[in-house]
């Protein structure tokens, strides 16, 4: 078993406090032969192959992961552990893939562990978005070992608030709770007649009511929602923010935040076949996989025109989970692939 994969997962690092793994990701690097550092927002980054090199594979990971420690222990041939999955399985088989290959004249391989991803900051992604312009990209999360995932649905978070003068419950006027319950069935039918003829789940808009709250001080009653989307590439977060605020009280507060536009890859581009060679090389029969979640993918595909892939091993149905593993024999496959796939950089 990989002792870099055993060491950062036992290493706990959520969101807003990744410094100890990124320095032990970072070190881990410069010990096997990576140009390593640790940038201004924070990320551990590593590099093989020539500064100079006019081509670039970047293989970009985060090494943060939601909060919740779970004890780490192999059993049955399986990591346990917070991050085993979401993403520091995808991110070490980089880092050790990228140790083992030889890498191409020409091309240069660097890995980064971004801080941040699990929060809408995404402040590593972001600041390695502005520093980098590669040749091809392949983000770290979990697609299974035989999969390559080619797209992430968008994202919007929308808080309603609305503040109203107390009046006795007597009265017919609809409370403040039953208004801002029909904000939110306004909501739905909307979206399901988005939904209309879109069969494939990525192509729908999914709601969701993250919150809801009533208060009062006895002099004005308050209702407060979150309501969450996923968003298919035909919609971006500005034009449903604009639809939904049609359905809201005059007099109420409406905040979008917590955006990004869905990104869906080609399937008939030269990192995708190069994947497609590397996982079939390996005896595996490879296969596809939309995202209904957001990745970092959104956030570079936004700016970066090289072909985006998303891969690494582990479930992702484990995300975020109280059981989150990952088996040994999968991760090692993913190894085994991703260091296919980097030594035939540059070969049609």
């Amino acid at each position: 078993m990989s002792d870099l994969l055993m060491e950062l997962v036992r290493c706990y690092s959520p969101s807003e406090n990744e410094n100890p793994a990124v320095q032990l990701l970072s070190g881990w690097m410069l010990a096997h032969g990576f140009h390593a550092w640790i940038d201004e927002a924070g990320n551990a980054c590593g590099t093989r192959g020539a500064v100079d090199a006019p081509h670039t594979l970047l293989m970009l990971g985060h090494i943060d992961t939601v909060p919740g420690e779970i004890p780490v222990r192999v059993e049955d041939g399986k990591l346990y552990g917070r991050g085993s999955v979401d993403a520091k399985g995808p991110l070490c088989a980089f880092a050790e893939a990228a140790a083992q290959a030889v890498i191409p004249d020409g091309w240069r391989v660097v890995v980064i562990g971004a801080v941040e991803e699990e929060i809408a900051t995404s402040r590593g992604a972001y600041y390695v978005r502005d520093q980098f312009a590669p040749d091809q990209c392949i983000i770290g999360e979990p697609s299974g070992a035989d999969r390559i995932t080619l797209g992430y649905k968008g994202r919007l978070l929308v808080d309603y608030a609305l503040r109203r003068p107390v009046v006795h419950s007597s009265r017919p006027e609809p409370t403040v709770g039953a208004l801002g319950a029909a904000f939110w069935q306004a909501v739905i039918a909307w979206t399901d007649q988005q939904n209309s003829g879109q069969n494939r789940l990525f192509d729908q808009v999914i709601p969701g009511l993250r919150t809801i709250n009533t208060s009062t001080d006895h002099f004005y009653d308050t209702v407060e929602l979150t309501v969450g989307f996923r968003l298919p590439p035909r919609l971006t977060p500005p034009q449903v923010f604009e639809a939904v605020s049609a359905f809201a009280e005059p007099e109420s507060d409406l905040r979008a935040y917590s955006t990004e536009i869905a990104y869906l890859g080609d399937k008939n581009n030269v990192l995708v076949r190069s994947m497609l060679a590397a996982i079939r090389a390996q005896g595996q029969q490879p296969g596809f996989v939309l995202k209904g979640g957001t990745s970092d993918m959104n956030v570079v595909g936004v700016k970066w025109t090289c072909p985006i892939i998303a891969y690494g091993p582990g479930d992702s149905s484990l995300d975020h989970t109280p059981d989150e593993h990952v088996s040994l024999a999968e991760y090692a496959q993913s190894v085994v692939v991703l260091r296919h796939l980097i030594e035939h950089l540059g070969q049609k």
